[in-house]
């Protein structure tokens, strides 16, 4: 299966989901701000859509690039090594950096969280961004 609309996934493939987006119930309460997708150490990581550099480099001790795209949305991709330097033009599929090894909560040797937000503070599940999904079934011959 593969996405259909503007946007794709950050990574090669169709990735696992190892932890699903949780919405927080308030502004600064508790929740899973995003999706966190298993993935390999090493792994190139994509910009999910066309957009501009926002951020690329550490914060809170980990490697992070933001994208802003054009509809106002914002994804951001951590724990990454940047490739890209603020203010590059990046379009859908090209690679932001690698995905370093580990991430808190993380089942596999390594996961890349993926977040998308409106505005400051209007966090989105990044997998709607995803559209509709080209689902191809064969008959069942049993």
């Amino acid at each position: 299966m593969a996405p259909t609309g503007d946007y794709g996934w950050p990574v090669p493939g169709w990735p696992r989901v190892a932890r699903p987006f949780d919405p927080p119930e308030s502004t600064y309460g508790a929740g899973h701000r995003g999706v966190d997708l298993v993935a390999a150490p090493g792994t190139a990581v994509l910009a999910a859509g066309s957009g501009t550099v926002a951020f690329a480099g550490p914060l809170a001790g980990r490697g992070v690039v933001s994208v802003l795209h054009a509809d106002g949305l914002r994804t951001t991709y951590e724990p990454v090594t940047a490739a890209v330097a603020v203010g590059a033009h990046v379009q859908r599929g090209d690679v932001l950096g690698v995905l370093e090894p580990g991430h808190p909560g993380c089942p596999a040797p390594s996961c890349l969280h993926w977040g998308v937000r409106r505005g400051a503070e209007n966090y989105l599940d990044p997998l709607r961004l995803l559209g509709r999904w080209e689902v191809r079934l064969l008959p069942w011959r049993g």
